[in-house]
């Protein structure tokens, strides 16, 4: 049972390192390439592409490995009740915050690229992808919170 959570608590951290990773990443090289129109049409769109599909599996990755490891380390009363537990459940609400806003910028994105426009999508698409990043950052400052 001890590799078990071993393994769940390293994909966990994994996945999470690199999803907010690549969300800190596209916000603050790929989007400002784009938005000064400096990247293809076609590059940006295999950009969004590769993020969305890499969101939606480091979506289901962390809420199954997240989900095993509050269930074997945590009750409803210590999740609730105390400060670690508080952390769990914000980070849990970070993560939802940060899939939508990924969804969201990258729909916003793709709209306009059919007319091989970059500027307009990446405009439109800033702030969810900024907003993204931020919360990118708060859930690694949650996650050190919960390392110690």
């Amino acid at each position: 049972m001890a590799l078990i959570d071993t393994v769940m608590a390293t994909v966990h951290l994994l996945v999470g390192g690199l999803w907010t990773g690549s969300v800190l990443f596209f916000a603050v090289a790929v989007l400002p390439t784009a938005r000064a129109g400096n990247i293809r049409a076609a590059a940006f769109e295999a950009i969004i592409s590769r993020l969305t599909m890499g969101s939606r599996i480091a979506a289901l990755l962390m809420f199954v490995t997240g989900g095993h490891l509050a269930g074997t380390r945590y009750t409803v009363g210590s999740l609730t009740g105390s400060g670690r537990g508080h952390l769990v459940l914000t980070m849990l609400a970070l993560w939802f915050v940060l899939t939508a806003l990924v969804e969201i910028a990258n729909g916003r994105a793709k709209d306009g690229l059919e007319q091989k426009k970059v500027r307009t999508p990446a405009e439109k698409a800033a702030p969810f992808y900024l907003g993204a990043a931020v919360v990118a950052v708060f859930l690694l400052i949650d996650a050190g919170l919960l390392l110690n």
